[in-house]
């Protein structure tokens, strides 16, 4: 309610014209859905008013609003390229097997057009900008008492962005990456593994691979799988399609090359409603679509699959053909391994 009698609501007619006047002076087009977007945005920072929200709480709204802006801006330069965030530990020296393994990862995707994030610090952070160059790199740095200097390939890049909360931070590393790699590493690794798993387990995040990579002679990930592996998924705490959210590599270029498969044929995908829609870069046989429906029913709520144009909703990549089911809106370790399905089917 208003803070004073003479207030009005931020959802009164008259506030809502003044915004609408506001976004248009600044560039804003008139009546567009990103528009109203924005409109929205403002709306709810006015709540916050009559909300009664303390200094406290208004501050970190107000910081991470302009630390996302700030970082979607940056990487909205660099949209083309396939991008993969790299997560490992800050304390890997740089004479061990796995500093030289991420090294080796990262320059293999270089190598293909791929740009490289990881959080800008040393260690596998390091390692991962050694590998392709400062130009090909991005750091998404966290402000911390200790290990908060940028290593020196990123250092003064336009590409570093710093950060103060890991919440902020954690949603670039995601929603700007197609690809997750993770090395070996503590707590904060374990953390930025597990909502990277999580993400893609709960379909939250769009799907994409998450390969576990080490250095020669290295158990790390061996030992991490038979603890997933015994503590939940035998007690029924994750389902066994879940381990198939992640890949183990045999070696760094091996998780290129798995990463590089996963978009052979395989696009992009979104949901139109409860429609799962795959968007292909070749076409596929009705021959393998029909295999495919057939295999892959637990996912499939009614009717079947089908290959089919851009659905009206959708206003990109209208030159791909479709793949789409009404999905259950369950069981995504199972959309996972569908698109390893449809990558090694043949295109026409």
């Amino acid at each position: 309610m208003p803070t004073r009698p003479d207030a009005l609501r931020p959802d009164d007619p008259a506030v809502l014209d003044q915004l609408d006047a506001l976004i248009e002076r600044t560039g804003g087009a008139p009546g567009s859905f990103d528009t109203r977007l924005v409109r929205d945005f403002l709306v709810a920072g006015l709540r916050l008013i009559p909300d009664g929200r303390d200094t406290g709480e208004l501050k970190l709204l107000s910081s991470a609003v302009r630390e996302l802006r700030h970082a979607y801006h940056v990487f909205g330069r660099f949209k083309e390229p396939h991008k993969v965030t790299i997560f490992g530990s800050a304390r890997t020296p740089d004479t061990h097997p796995d500093y030289h393994a991420c090294i080796e990862f990262s320059r293999h995707l270089a190598e293909a057009g791929w740009m490289i994030i990881t959080g800008a610090g040393g260690g596998i952070m390091q390692a991962g900008h050694v590998g392709p160059g400062r130009d090909a790199s991005f750091g998404v740095a966290i402000r911390l008492p200790f290990e908060t200097n940028a290593n020196e390939v990123i250092k003064g890049d336009e590409k570093l962005i710093h950060f103060r909360y890991f919440f902020t931070r954690k949603l670039m590393f995601m929603s700007q990456a197609e690809a997750v790699a993770l090395f070996p590493g503590g707590f904060g690794t374990m953390d930025e593994a597990f909502e990277a798993l999580t993400l893609v387990q709960t379909g939250k995040n769009t799907p994409v691979p998450i390969v576990l990579v080490e250095g020669e002679g290295g158990r790390y990930w061996k030992g991490w799988d038979a603890w997933v592996r015994e503590h939940l998924m035998s007690r029924g705490l994750i389902s066994a399609e879940d381990t198939g959210v992640y890949y183990m590599a045999k070696d760094p270029r091996d998780a290129a090359e798995h990463i590089k498969a996963f978009y052979r044929n395989y696009h992009s995908s979104r949901y139109v409603r409860d429609d799962f829609v795959m968007r292909l870069r070749k076409s596929i046989s009705q021959r393998d679509i029909d295999r495919l429906a057939k295999e892959f029913t637990p996912i499939i709520k009614t009717g079947t699959m089908c290959l089919r144009g851009p659905y009206d909703a959708e206003t990109d990549h209208l030159d791909l053909p479709r793949l789409a089911f009404t999905h259950t809106k369950s069981h995504f370790g199972l959309i996972r391994r569908l698109i390893d399905r449809v990558n090694e089917c043949d295109t026409m």
